[in-house]
């Protein structure tokens, strides 16, 4: 899973799905992080051996996502924007999910490993972002209670 930021804040509670049978790449979810900037939303990423390769970041109009290994090209290395008019946080968060869906083979294959794109299980894939709806839906209230705390700015 991600390593955590100094400053920035997550709220809810953390969920991580294996995406292989043998549970080396992994899907991980932040219901909420907040960044420094007082803006946020879920986070969620794709990991090989705890090596962070792809992450989602579908923070409405400051929304984007990382290709090509986000551990090793860092944050400006691996950015990527949303299509273009893509600004709604909802219309990322489903954008992203089939991308996991239907390209994190040749994600991870164009990042540099080919052996874990090899053994990715379409039916983990498919319960993976399934569960990540799920998992958001059971945080209702959760941007409200970022703003209580000053965490995101309303």
């Amino acid at each position: 899973m991600a390593t955590m930021i100094d400053g920035e804040s997550y709220l809810g509670k953390v969920m991580v799905r294996p995406l292989t049978k043998s549970g080396d790449v992994t899907l991980y979810l932040w219901p909420l992080r907040c960044l420094k900037a007082k803006f946020g939303g879920p986070t969620f990423g794709v990991d090989v051996n705890g090596v962070e390769i792809i992450r989602f970041d579908p923070h409405g109009p400051r929304g984007h996502w990382h290709r090509g290994g986000y551990d090793k090209l860092g944050a400006g290395g691996s950015h990527v924007d949303y299509p273009d008019g893509m600004t709604e946080s909802q219309a990322q968060l489903s954008w992203s999910l089939e991308q996991v869906r239907e390209q994190t083979a040749a994600l991870l294959a164009d990042a540099g490993y080919s052996d874990a794109a090899a053994g990715l299980d379409a039916d983990l894939l498919q319960a993976a972002t399934a569960d990540v709806v799920t998992h958001l839906d059971a945080h209702p209230g959760i941007m409200s209670e970022a703003i209580q705390k000053d965490l995101i700015a309303a």
